[in-house]
């Protein structure tokens, strides 16, 4: 068995198999996801799992060389804000439009779905190498 962090096969699966600069998208219940990106669903009921539990356990597997999150966040949802700046550290974070989130999430190779229920709690996640 298994015995790192990251338990969910199918995550797992899609952190092991990425290369330098593909994108994960982590989002709330709500964000849609596009046509021909693979979803991983972990929404087992409102706020289970919460979004950023789901962040904190990827980044344990997911070396990210920079991440990407809607302007709105701040704003609308400060509390997942702030999350987000201590679990990502010093990890460069770009802030885009919600809708210029939504486009770019189209090019990812995943979006994991959540059980959060709150607004614009959602990131891409570009990976790096670890070299």
């Amino acid at each position: 068995m298994k015995k790192t962090t990251l338990l969910n096969q199918a995550l797992s699966e899609v952190v092991a198999g990425m290369g330098h600069t593909d994108l994960l998208v982590i989002g709330d219940y709500g964000l849609p996801c596009p046509h021909g990106v693979r979803r991983i669903d972990l929404a087992l009921r409102p706020g289970m799992p919460a979004f950023l539990d789901v962040v904190e356990t990827v980044l344990t597997e997911l070396h990210a060389e920079a991440a990407i999150v809607a302007r709105e966040t701040a704003e609308r949802n400060p509390e997942v804000a702030e999350g987000l700046n201590r679990i990502l550290g010093g990890v460069p974070v770009e802030t885009v439009s919600h809708e210029e989130l939504k486009q770019i999430s189209g090019r990812a190779v995943a979006l994991v779905r959540t059980g959060e229920c709150s607004p614009y709690a959602n990131v891409i996640l570009r990976a790096g190498v670890t070299f």
